[in-house]
């Protein structure tokens, strides 16, 4: 199991601490959610603040692109430091040039759906994947409830991968805890996106652990 703290829920003041604390605390990779207030009623960060992420871990960056047309800036955010990024299936209406343009940048790609959108619009490019990440909140903010009915998407998910031999990962990501995490384990995902479930309080490195426990306890 791969654990990915979302920044989105740590202290931006203290950003380049956060980041190396949780590192410290046992974290695989760090994952980054761009927001542009169009896509999502949100704004966050983009490839200035990605560049300074870059500087301060070595853990891989998974940035996930919020964002309306990403193909435009794909570049920006390969050459920030991405070592994984996430699209949404329902932001680029030309899904395979973009999945296409990142790979050739030599990026890991995603592609991300979310609660709403169901799995056989991937379809027609999940053997080009290296990723694919469901969202179990509607993207947007941080702190929401997961939503359970999301979980069938990833058996589904889980299912198509297998039977075709596929080395696509399963990522999760909304609502991951110590209680729902183990579900979403035991329904195929890989890579677990956990934001105040890790940066909640002031030891990182138990909160990371309580994560994996809940999983070896419940598999």
């Amino acid at each position: 199991m791969i654990i990915a703290p979302s920044i989105l829920s740590a202290d931006f003041g203290r950003l380049r601490d956060e980041i190396q604390a949780v590192e410290d605390a046992g974290a695989d990779w760090i994952h980054v959610d761009v927001m542009d207030g169009h896509f999502v009623p949100n704004l966050t960060l983009g490839p200035p603040v990605i560049a300074c992420i870059r500087k301060v871990t070595t853990l891989p960056l998974d940035v996930h692109l919020m964002i309306e047309k990403p193909q435009s800036s794909i570049s920006q955010y390969a050459d920030a430091g991405a070592d994984w990024i996430t699209i949404h299936q329902e932001a680029d209406a030309h899904l395979h040039r973009a999945v296409d343009h990142i790979k050739k940048l030599g990026i890991k790609a995603g592609v991300s759906i979310n609660p709403a959108s169901p799995v056989s619009l991937l379809e027609n490019i999940l053997q080009d994947l290296d990723l694919v990440l469901v969202m179990s909140v509607n993207p947007g903010f941080g702190g929401q409830s997961f939503l359970p009915f999301c979980l069938d998407k990833v058996k589904q998910l889980r299912n198509q991968i297998d039977q075709n031999s596929m080395q696509t990962l399963i990522e999760i990501d909304g609502g991951i805890n110590s209680n729902t995490l183990p579900l979403a384990m035991r329904s195929g995902a890989e890579v677990f996106v956990a934001g105040s479930a890790v940066f909640r309080g002031t030891n990182y490195k138990k909160n990371i652990e309580d994560l994996r426990n809940s999983a070896a306890q419940n598999s």
